[in-house]
């Protein structure tokens, strides 16, 4: 599968342009991001949502994972105008050169910094019990997968070994798609046994419900909603145990996991009752690792999973 190399063209008919490169994704990704004070327990999440239109949601405390108190959101809109976008709402703020002016309702004066976050398992070596699934070398390891032009994995993928309890790194990036909303922005889906599904979508500065990125559909959403902008590398290190069969074939317990999203804690021990939506049928058989393809551009690297 290869993509043209700055920008995939409208999807299916609809006419989201995708992105897949920052330097021809414009302004408006110039100025989306993550904001944060050195020394005010606050912090913004700038979302594009095209054509000038921009959100911000402000939050007590600091980013998510880095002190926010998990409540409190304060969301203005704005609109850009040249290269600033003034917001006008609960806050009144000013964004531009890599910073947000502004005040509080209260009138208390803020001033926040872009920032650029990485995930502290970024770059994650493999041990030396691991299986490399795909390290930017070849596809050997997939019964499904290709390369595109950049080198990277595109959706969709599935191993051609299949796991039983198994501790996984992964690492993705969603595509830049500002006028796209939901599950049209950046979707794709790590399951596991081809089975289990934690959620892949660009949902930087949302909520974090069941179906956005770290959810795990109809179970649980994420305890932190750990997202990154989009065109940014994010992880997942997951630690999965499978359901329980007798010798019967009867299940005796479900399948647990546990997953870390950038460095943060966001399900631990979480049972799975049974498969999600699209997952293949539960059963005492191992199963692969599948990448969904959800027709947006989606890539991967650095795979690699310890078996047990």
């Amino acid at each position: 599968m290869l993509l043209v190399t700055l920008v995939v063209g409208l999807l299916s008919g609809c006419g989201w342009k995708a992105f897949v490169e920052p330097s021809a994704a414009g302004i408006d990704y110039a100025l989306q991001g993550e904001y944060a004070s050195e020394t005010e327990p606050l912090a913004a999440q700038v979302i594009a949502l095209g054509d000038g239109a921009f959100r911000t949601v402000f939050l007590r405390g600091g980013l998510p994972g880095a002190g926010w108190d998990g409540e409190t959101r304060i969301v203005v809109d704005g609109f850009r105008e040249g290269e600033r976008v003034a917001f006008d709402g609960a806050f009144k703020a000013s964004l531009g050169g890599g910073r947000i002016e502004g005040t509080t309702r209260s009138g208390v004066p803020f001033a926040l910094t872009k920032i650029f976050r990485e995930s502290p398992t970024l770059g994650a070596k493999p041990p030396a019990d691991a299986t490399v699934l795909f390290d930017g070398s070849g596809t050997q390891a997939l019964s499904e997968g290709s390369l595109e032009e950049r080198g990277f994995l595109g959706v969709p993928v599935t191993t051609r070994n299949a796991f039983g309890d198994a501790t996984f790194h992964i690492e993705f990036m969603t595509p830049f798609m500002p006028t796209a909303r939901g599950q049209m922005r950046g979707n794709s889906g790590v399951y596991l046994q081809g089975r289990y599904e934690v959620q892949v979508l660009d949902s930087f500065g949302l909520r974090g419900e069941d179906n956005e990125c770290g959810g795990i559909y109809k179970v649980s959403r994420p305890r932190v909603h750990m997202a990154f902008p989009p065109l940014r590398w994010q992880t997942y290190d997951i630690v999965f145990r499978a359901a329980r069969f007798d010798s019967s074939g009867e299940k005796t317990a479900n399948a647990r996991v546990t997953v870390q999203h950038n460095g943060v804690l966001i399900h631990e021990a979480l049972e799975l009752p049974g498969t999600t939506g699209g997952g293949d049928p539960e059963s005492p058989e191992p199963g692969a690792l599948f990448l969904q393809d959800h027709w947006n551009p989606v890539v991967y690297r650095n795979l690699w999973v310890v078996a047990g």
